[in-house]
């Protein structure tokens, strides 16, 4: 206590009106200090990385021959440099960015570099040119044992295992900053790391075998990739070319001497013109065009081809045109393979970055982006010899939905089973499988490395499914159906259905506002404020009447919609039965594979909102196996958050059947 007087005193004394500006400059020099002082340290590790980056480039250049690794193209696609990973040169090993000593002519397009779909390295436009063939090869077939496929380390995978973090050989730790460590190359097949001076340790004493890493079981082997032989028209047009081309040049030196001999007899005579280069090169190039005439799919625009054409058209490339030349064979026995489809446009637009890792961390080959000229059918294809195979589909439930059926349409002996990573904006059936709410809950959960992981160990779940036959009335000949959809989450009929048709509509007219899954939740939530107060469907209960196996309900006076549901979750995860709740009526606990579906209703937006934040709940209406829905005029209507005006007529649930999905033993339902 003796001590407190005088600090108080000392501290006064600092505080002082002549002391007070010695004491904030003092503050303000070492704020000042210690941000420069972090900014060197970042700098200098950044320039250490990179140090040793470039040093693992030239030693592998070193040791390529060594390496024994098979060649093959990168597959380039167009990107624009954002600061990154990878931010240097994959050739020159100089910086990307325009303002880091990229001068001349070639400053304008720095910014604009070509990223390699397939192992992940960039390079500038004009650079990619002269990139190495040292990309990974998807076809091995034939080829014995898988060898590692050591790199640079351009790309640093933060979902990555933490096996990858030390060497395969010494078990030391790899890249640490600051320290005087080895340059360090990366498998690109089991993403193992291993520094340079330990690769030539390995080599001699355990060999250069590559297992595929923790996620064997899911990637499809190169060994196993076979790339199919030209059809037979197409290998005799290309062997007529190749005759043509050996009959041309001999024709060519048995002129030449004939030719000598006429002038030194001063003939006149006209000789026949000796092929040239040039029109050698245009009967390849007419052979190619012939060969695509072959295949609609193939056809280009303008007759005549240039050579940069070919190299387009016939050039390295996983497409999903490119993915017709392989096929899969020998698959090792204990071999699960897994066949990825991903939704590019679901949610955020996330798709090419996914790709993109997923890319690298299994075989591209096993990889298929969905589009409205290209289905689910490819994929499964290329896997139909397959016989234990899953499935993992990378969008929203419209995606999976759209899976199912093209699974359903293979009549399979033994289906394969479904995985989900959640992309879309609600992302219900993720949610009830437990594989989350969205990608942001993916990272969270490890990345997707760890998704691959816990695909590989899930529970095996069946999963009930609908037929919605939608029938219209005709005023001369009745009722006739029109159409039967399919049904997995639920349908919606009323205040919810109008908030997910006026959400479909915008985002078809300024699909550009539709950037990520928080803001599409934001539109979601200003179209719901709209119908509120608008209540565009107060009038529901006199021109909706619901029937469940055979019995008429009565719909409350005071709702607005009408919700059939086949899982517990609803809307991005709201559980509208509530079976962890006590209820006071005799309906049974909800299941998603009991046959059986739920009926509830709802008073509006506003009571839609309450339920999101949990404070209210839903009237339960009824439980059954054949729900009837009959409409007396025109109302709003979804079917797994695909939304249309329905007119008059009558809609019909029924079981369809059942699928089987993949539950994630390690995920929560968010």
């Amino acid at each position: 206590m003796d001590l407190v007087g005088p600090l108080l005193v000392a501290m006064a004394g600092l505080l002082d009106a002549p002391g007070l500006p010695f004491f904030g400059w003092l503050i303000t020099a070492g704020s000042f200090g210690l941000a420069a002082l972090i900014y060197a340290l970042l700098r200098l590790q950044r320039a250490a990385s990179l140090y040793w980056t470039k040093a693992a480039a030239r030693e592998k250049r070193a040791a390529w021959k060594t390496l024994r690794c098979p060649s093959s193209s990168h597959t380039w696609t167009e990107d624009y440099f954002r600061g990154g990973q990878p931010s240097t040169c994959c050739v020159c090993l100089s910086s990307l960015g325009s303002a880091q000593g990229v001068a001349g002519s070639r400053a304008a397009e720095a910014d604009v570099v070509h990223r390699c779909s397939v192992c992940g390295v960039a390079a500038h436009s004009y650079c990619s040119r002269g990139a190495e063939k040292d990309c990974k090869c998807v076809a091995q077939a034939g080829a014995s044992p898988l060898l590692h496929h050591w790199s640079e380390r351009w790309v640093e995978l933060d979902d990555n295992p933490e096996i990858s973090s030390f060497c395969f050989y010494c078990d030391e730790p790899c890249g640490v900053p600051f320290l005087g460590v080895s340059p360090v190359w990366r498998c690109l097949w089991c993403q193992r790391q291993i520094h340079v001076d330990c690769h030539a340790k390995l080599l001699k004493e355990t060999g250069n075998t590559c297992d595929l890493g923790l996620v064997r079981r899911l990637i499809v082997p190169p060994q196993s990739v076979k790339e199919i032989s030209e059809g037979p028209a197409i290998s005799g047009m290309l062997n007529s070319i190749k005759e043509g081309l050996v009959n041309s040049s001999r024709r060519s030196r048995d002129r030449r001497p004939r030719s000598k001999k006429r002038m030194n007899n001063h003939s006149c005579g006209k000789t026949d013109p000796t092929p040239t280069n040039s029109s050698i090169l245009d009967s390849v190039l007419e052979g190619f065009a012939r060969l695509q005439g072959l295949d609609g799919k193939y056809a280009l625009a303008n007759p005549k081809l240039s050579q940069n054409s070919v190299n387009q058209t016939y050039g390295s490339g996983i497409t999903n045109e490119a993915k017709r030349k392989y096929e899969l064979v020998d698959l090792p026995q204990d071999s699960r393979p897994l066949l990825v489809f991903i939704n590019a446009k679901s949610g955020g637009r996330n798709g090419p970055s996914l790709r993109r890792r997923l890319n690298m961390l299994l075989n591209p080959v096993q990889i298929f982006e969905l589009s409205a000229s290209q289905g689910p059918e490819v994929g499964l294809q290329l896997f139909h010899n397959v016989k234990h195979f899953r499935v993992l589909v990378c969008g929203g439930d419209g995606t999976v939905a759209w899976v199912l059926d093209a699974v359903e349409k293979q009549n399979y002996e033994s289906p394969p089973p479904v995985a989900i990573l959640p992309l879309g904006t609600g992302n219900d059936l993720s949610r009830v499988m437990c594989w989350g709410g969205g990608l942001s809950s993916v990272e969270r959960q490890g990345g997707v490395c760890a998704l691959l992981n816990d695909v590989d160990h899930a529970a095996v779940t069946v999963l009930d499914r609908w037929n919605v036959a939608i029938k219209e009335k005709n005023g001369t000949e009745g009722q006739c159906t029109k159409q039967v959809k399919f049904m997995t989450n639920y349908l919606g009929i009323g205040c919810d259905a109008k908030v997910a048709y006026d959400f479909h509509t915008t985002r078809e007219e300024k699909p550009d506002q539709f950037c990520s899954q928080f803001v599409n939740k934001l539109i979601y939530a200003r179209e719901g404020a709209k119908d509120m107060m608008d209540r565009s469907c107060s009038d529901l209960p006199w021109h909706v009447s619901l029937e469940v196996d055979g019995k008429n309900i009565e719909i409350p006076e005071d709702a607005e919609g009408v919700i059939v549901m086949n899982i517990p979750s609803y809307m991005g995860g709201v559980d509208l039965w509530q079976n962890d709740n006590d209820h006071d009526d005799d309906f049974s606990l909800q299941s998603i594979h009991d046959k059986m579906l739920e009926v509830v209703c709802i008073s509006g937006t506003w009571h839609l909102g309450k339920l999101q934040v949990g404070l209210s709940r839903a009237h339960r209406l009824a439980q059954g196996k054949v729900i009837r829905l009959h409409l007396h005029s025109s109302f709003p209507v979804q079917v797994d958050g695909e939304p249309w005006i329905q007119p008059p007529g009558c809609l019909e649930i029924s079981h369809r059947g059942q699928v089987i999905c993949l539950c994630s033993n390690y995920g929560s339902a968010r």
